[in-house]
């Protein structure tokens, strides 16, 4: 159990496109969008479905796993730990973020072949 203590699965569906960068040490990273679905009914008796995004990030070669395989709307399964940060912008503004640092990736859903393939 104790590994369990900082941990969050999520499967959802990229926003768009990972941006991929690389330190100035050479060690490459990712960040992308994922959305995770919920539906429930309302008191009403209607079905309503809730959208919630998620900032991801992954170093090393899981990066270049995500920068080689990842496309907009594309399926996946991430496992990693939350991380809570705060930055200050240019303009003197503290912001604070909260981000999945990913540490494993599963590619769902069935990969779809271009025309051109």
């Amino acid at each position: 159990m104790y590994a369990m203590k900082n941990k969050v699965q999520l499967i959802g569906n990229l926003g768009q496109a990972p941006e991929v960068k690389t330190t100035e040490t050479g060690k490459k990273w990712a960040q992308f969008s994922v959305a995770t679905n919920e539906s429930y009914q309302n008191a009403q008796g209607e079905k309503v479905q809730e959208t919630q995004w998620h900032h991801v990030v992954a170093w090393g070669k899981l990066a270049e796993i995500v920068e080689k395989y990842l496309t907009k709307g594309k399926e996946v399964a991430i496992e990693g730990k939350l991380v809570n940060r705060n930055y200050t912008d240019k303009q003197g503004v503290k912001h604070f973020v909260t981000e999945v640092v990913a540490s494993d990736l599963l590619m769902l859903g069935a990969n779809k072949q271009t025309a051109a393939e």
